[in-house]
């Protein structure tokens, strides 16, 4: 009996070590750069926003073009700068994935930074995106795809999404490799998701019990040092297989979630309460108001004088209490709330009033 309920009991839920941690070395870099938008029906950023005009004649110029002495295509206002109603100043961002080599292309966000109205439509001119260190790391270029629209005649306007922010699918071409230390490093090191002790001490040991005592060591809740091999092509395949360990991670910290706005209440497996009661009810109170006018007695020579009376009542709505025993858990919680017919925010109330007395073994994130 005691092999077959062994036999029986249910696995415990296990995690790819890929699903729970990455290797440090394998980190996204942020790239920023400045551009121009053109081919705009018009809601572009127009003569007023001189920035716009000057990058524009910067890049006419590198071109061969002078726009200062010849008119083109543009209305010179009467001020001396620029109509440009189709062009439009936008900064572009993208993500550099780890490992990206030369030639590989990645997506682009580009925003309006100045007036125009919409930048559905438009092609974005060539634009370097530079990293935290100053360096060029791909050049962007191409057509634009945005979502947002933007209708205005007689007066009215119809606004869908964001027409001021715009994507670019495979719109850079990564120019420039972000060095790493996965090549030389006698050492690489994986860094936990979710920062959890349980989890980091359970991934040292499936990777010691599956290549020898020593390779991988904790450094701390966090990062795990891994002993690799010194050859390139056996490196990458030691780390295939530890990306494809099975690992059973640490439960997370009981937490209750609340969202004050939409009454939305998430709670985590492991919240348990102490030994308590709680009641949750309202009291109404009414008064209600009659008039009323006084007759004075036949022939008594008086006159009629009105009265107001006020009825006071006072009731107590008999909203049974809640009563949890010791170790109680989600289940019993909900349960206990759904039985007396109590609403979303009449559960939050007693979650509180659960925190606030010390009862509820678990932390109370209030959104």
């Amino acid at each position: 009996m005691l092999r077959l309920s062994l036999f029986l009991a249910p696995p415990a839920h296990a995690d790819r070590v890929k699903d729970l941690a990455s290797l440090a070395s394998v980190r996204a870099n942020q790239l920023l750069g400045y551009g121009l938008v053109v081919g705009l029906e018009g809601t572009g950023d127009g003569a007023d926003l001189s920035v716009t005009a000057s990058s524009m004649k910067a890049i006419l110029g590198r071109l061969g073009v002078n726009i200062d002495g010849a008119m083109g295509d543009f209305d010179r206002a009467a001020s001396g700068k620029l109509d440009v109603k189709n062009v439009a100043a936008v900064m572009v961002t993208a993500e550099l994935p780890g490992f990206s080599k030369p030639g590989q292309r990645i997506d682009v966000n580009v925003s309006a930074i100045g007036k125009a109205k919409s930048l559905r439509g438009g092609n974005l001119i060539l634009t370097s995106l530079r990293g935290v260190d100053g360096q060029v790391y791909a050049l962007a270029q191409g057509p634009l795809t945005a979502t947002g629209v933007r209708e205005e005649a007689a007066a009215s306007r119809v606004t869908l999404g964001v027409p001021t922010a715009a994507r670019i699918p495979n719109g850079a071409i990564v120019e420039r490799e972000v060095p790493t230390p996965f090549e030389s490093a006698e050492y690489l090191v994986m860094n936990v998701h979710v920062s959890d002790f349980s989890t980091t001490n359970s991934i040292v040991n499936a990777i010691n019990q599956t290549f020898g005592s020593g390779v991988a060591e904790a450094i701390d809740g966090t990062s795990i040092s891994i002993r690799s091999p010194a050859n390139s092509s056996q490196r990458v395949a030691f780390m295939s297989e530890i990306e494809n360990l099975n690992v059973t991670p640490g439960e997370p910290p009981a937490r209750v979630i609340v969202n004050s706005r939409t009454g939305t209440v998430v709670i985590s497996r492991n919240v348990k309460v102490t030994a308590a009661a709680v009641a949750h009810g309202t009291i109404s109170v009414m008064i209600a108001a009659t008039n009323e006018v006084s007759q004075p007695a036949p022939f008594a020579g008086g006159e009629a004088v009105p009265v107001q009376n006020a009825d006071i009542a006072v009731q107590e709505d008999k909203n049974p209490m809640f009563l949890f025993q010791p170790g109680v858990d989600l289940r019993q919680i909900v349960d206990a709330v759904n039985q007396v017919g109590a609403t979303p925010s009449a559960l939050i109330a007693i979650l509180e009033a659960l925190k606030s007395s010390g009862s509820l073994r678990a932390e109370l994130v209030v959104i």
